[in-house]
């Protein structure tokens, strides 16, 4: 089976880990919060790999650049919402902490990313 480009990608399957953990702690908050804060923290996990997979489709180094830039923006979109999950008492500081690692750590894999599309194009074939 071929695999593409974004498959290769260390950050794109660190991003897929992490959407596992979300959809593992958002199945223990409160039922109300099903449409509201569990919804829109998975749709923002899941947006860092989709954006990850949808610019490397894409064919200028700025393209793919713009796509690594909106994977960070959903990255930290997650993070704000894991705070008000820990402000509301929905996770604990534990998992809190382990979730921020995770989230520095894409962040750092994005960003190289991000500078590698800029600097050297050519090269890159996604």
């Amino acid at each position: 089976m071929k695999k593409y480009s974004f498959e290769k990608l260390d950050v794109w399957d660190q991003s897929n880990n992490f959407i596992d953990k979300i959809y593992d702690l958002t199945s223990n908050f409160p039922r109300d919060e099903r449409y509201s804060l569990t919804s829109q923290l998975k749709r923002a996990a899941l947006s860092v790999g989709n954006n990850i997979a949808e610019g490397s489709g894409r064919i200028t180094a700025k393209d793919k650049a713009n796509f690594t830039q909106i994977s960070f923006g959903s990255l930290m979109e997650c993070l704000n919402l894991i705070i008000v999950a820990k402000r509301r008492e929905f996770i604990t500081h534990e998992q809190l902490t382990e979730l921020r690692n995770d989230i520095n750590n894409i962040a750092q894999m994005l960003s190289k990313l991000r500078r590698a599309q800029l600097s050297n194009p050519q090269t890159l074939n996604y």
